[in-house]
């Protein structure tokens, strides 16, 4: 018996009927294994055997003999491996389409005329939809064109004990999301996401190392949590009997590198916050932090523009991307760069600088309809503001220029503009993509800073930042003027390929 469709995974609504369908379909393949047990002739035993003799891979035949003409023979013998994702058997002559993991496929032809009647019989009673199978022959092609093997002969390498859901029909997004393995197998795209996604890393990379950049890897365990303003995970060591932070940044680190003399360094790690989840955030996720002496923000926004530019054409041939839903959007070109609290201004109507007092903010705020920001300040006002003004106009790519002090205390001064520090965030799609600094490199200021930073987390600010004399003293060797940046890869996939967070992940966390 071989069932040449199957339902839906267990964890999509399906039917009492298809689930009781599911059970007889694992019962009746569990028997088929249990009888190739039994047939097993060789010393090892089990089911399965330990490897097969493949000869080529499924693209590579592709490759070599994607041009034969129909009906076309070629004398060359292969042994292919693959997953069965197709089958239709008839009396004398048996079909079957392979997939290896990229998703190539080539067909598998079982002829009664080839392999005798015990091998075909064999065949029709034992491989199943999503079996793992080898098979060697001629490679031809079919009367219809289609690239085959002629098996001459044939083994089950894996069964699969429960049925793959119907390949034609779309799972949906929450199946996709918690079993992945099984969207991997029956979509493209997925396995594309993946494959654009390695491609985006070694882009990345390959940028760094052309501008003289070290990679390094920092402590995800941390004793405090710092680099950023967040809500951490909280873990306990029993070997030092100390409660840890699962880290949400790797800047105090990287910055220690700096000092240590790695004057150009970057990271490709997770990060981990404890905070909301929705299409643009996950607790867990992948962070690029990169820092670059002798720069500023200017510098590293030039840096990230070429990064992602790259990274673009690396995935799709162009600085053109078109996104899931057909979108086409340019990442070409020089991006804009236009100051937070101008384009406020002239979005609101009313002027807006560092030094408009709080209770005005506040008044507006309320005026315009912006909610109050959790303990706030004026810089925190500011950005709510910006956001309900300005942030949906934006159609480019733009960094967003100069941001309040006081939502900023890892970031220098602005060189010419009092109340405001040399900080960018980067939209692109709609959100904010990454974020660059002129580093604050001062310990002095480092140090009050994080004074106002830990009496905001004393009035119950959970995100803010703590003292941290280490990192303080690492700053008092002498850090050189750097321009620093973070991205992060999950967003960069996002911004590339138009699918929300959930797909660009892996497998990312869910309930």
């Amino acid at each position: 018996m071989t069932d040449t469709s199957s339902p839906a995974p267990a964890d999509q609504e399906i039917s009492a009927e298809e689930i009781a369908d599911v059970f007889e379909q694992k019962a009746v393949r569990l028997a088929k294994r249990e009888r190739l047990i039994a047939e097993r002739t060789d010393a090892a035993g089990g089911a399965y055997p330990v490897s097969v003799p493949v000869t080529d891979t499924i693209p590579a035949l592709r490759e070599r003999f994607g041009t034969l003409e129909a009906g076309e023979e070629t004398g060359v013998t292969a042994g292919v491996a693959g997953r069965v994702v197709f089958s239709r058997n008839t009396g004398k002559l048996c079909f079957a389409t392979l997939q290896s993991g990229d998703g190539s496929r080539i067909q598998a032809m079982v002829s009664l005329a080839v392999v005798g009647d015990e091998s075909l019989q064999g065949w029709k009673e034992l491989v199943d939809l999503g079996d793992h199978v080898f098979v060697s022959g001629e490679v031809i092609s079919s009367r219809r064109g289609e690239l085959s093997i002629m098996v001459s002969e044939w083994t089950i390498a894996s069964k699969a004990v429960l049925p793959l859901p119907n390949m034609y029909s779309e799972l949906n997004e929450e199946s996709r999301v918690r079993s992945r393995f099984l969207d991997l197998i029956v979509r493209d795209r997925a396995r594309e996401t993946v494959l654009a996604r390695a491609k985006v890393n070694a882009s990345l990379r390959a940028t760094f190392t052309a501008h003289g950049f070290v990679e390094v890897e920092t402590p995800m365990l941390q004793v405090q949590h710092g680099g950023a303003s967040a809500r951490p995970f909280v873990t306990h060591s029993n070997a030092f009997d100390a409660d840890l932070f699962l880290r949400i940044a790797p800047e105090l680190y990287l910055k220690r590198a700096v000092v240590g003399g790695i004057d150009r360094v970057y990271e490709i790690n997770r990060n981990f916050r404890n905070e909301g989840a929705d299409s643009t955030h996950s607790p867990e996720f992948a962070m690029l932090e990169a820092y670059q002496s002798y720069s500023d923000y200017n510098g590293i926004a030039d840096l990230t523009q070429e990064m992602i530019q790259n990274a673009a054409v690396a995935v799709t041939g162009s600085t053109t991307v078109t996104w899931a839903d057909g979108t086409e959007y340019d990442l070409g070109g020089q991006w804009d760069r236009l100051s937070m609290y101008d384009s406020l201004s002239a979005a609101a109507g009313r002027s807006i600088t560092p030094q408009t007092p709080l209770d005005e903010l506040v008044a507006f705020a309320a005026e315009v309809g912006v909610d109050a920001p959790p303990h706030p300040t004026h810089g925190k006002y500011v950005e709510e503001l910006w956001e309900h003004f300005v942030k949906s106009g934006l159609t480019r790519p733009t960094f967003v220029m100069d941001f309040p002090v006081d939502t900023s205390p890892l970031v220098r001064e602005h060189r010419s503009i009092p109340g405001v520090v040399e900080k960018w965030d980067l939209y692109v799609r709609g959100f904010e993509l990454a974020t660059g600094y002129s580093e604050l490199i001062d310990p002095v200021i480092q140090r009050e800073r994080f004074v106002e930073q830990a009496a905001l987390g004393a009035s119950g600010d959970v995100e803010a930042m703590r003292i941290d004399d280490e990192f303080l003293r690492a700053l008092e060797h002498g850090m050189p003027p750097t321009g620093g940046m973070g991205m992060g890869i999950d967003r960069l996939l996002m911004a590339i390929t138009g699918l929300g967070i959930r797909e660009t992940i892996l497998f990312p966390l869910v309930k």
